[in-house]
């Protein structure tokens, strides 16, 4: 640890190459989202029940890239927060997009993969020309919740809103005045 950090912050080497790790892995969500929303709209567009089952049959195919570039985008969030002069909780911008992350992996681990499950249960039930009990799943919200989230810290990381968080102290240091 002590190769890569200087007076507490990572060298400039192992921060750029944490920081493309998570670049990509915020970039892969996206396009990951992006990929979802096309199998979640298409069969509200089309009266093809092949193409919707065909749809809902691969929206699964997406947790574990979804869960792993979700994951990746975590760690390395943290590990910059930790390792440079931003901080986890110091500054604003930094702390909004570290509850997103965490909300939003969560919501992946959560909902979204069962979602997707039943998604592929009537998938498999339309394709199989069966009714599909209870209706089709309606999962229109997840790649649009995601991705304006998402598009948000992006926001936040380019511009870098509202400044520091103010620190809460105990009490007066020692030499306060009464």
């Amino acid at each position: 640890m002590a190769t890569t950090l200087v007076r507490g912050r990572m060298r400039p080497r192992t921060r750029k190459g944490v920081l493309v790790a998570h670049i990509v892995g915020v970039g892969a969500w996206i396009g990951l989202d992006v990929m979802l929303g096309v199998l979640v709209f298409t069969p509200l567009l089309t009266t093809d029940p092949a193409v919707t089952a065909l749809c809902y049959q691969a929206m699964p195919l997406l947790f574990w890239p979804i869960l792993v570039s979700g994951l990746t985008s975590l760690v390395t969030g943290v590990v910059l927060g930790m390792g440079t002069h931003h901080g986890l909780v110091r500054h604003w911008w930094v702390l909004v997009k570290l509850v997103l992350n965490v909300v939003l992996t969560a919501l992946v681990l959560v909902l979204l993969g069962p979602a997707m499950d039943d998604a592929a249960h009537a998938g498999r039930l339309l394709a199989a020309g069966l009714p599909v009990d209870g209706g089709l799943p309606n999962l229109v919200f997840p790649p649009i919740v995601s991705g304006a989230s998402l598009v948000v810290a992006t926001v936040l990381a380019v511009y870098r809103p509202w400044g520091r968080v103010r620190r809460v102290d105990a009490g007066p240091g020692p030499g306060a005045r009464a």
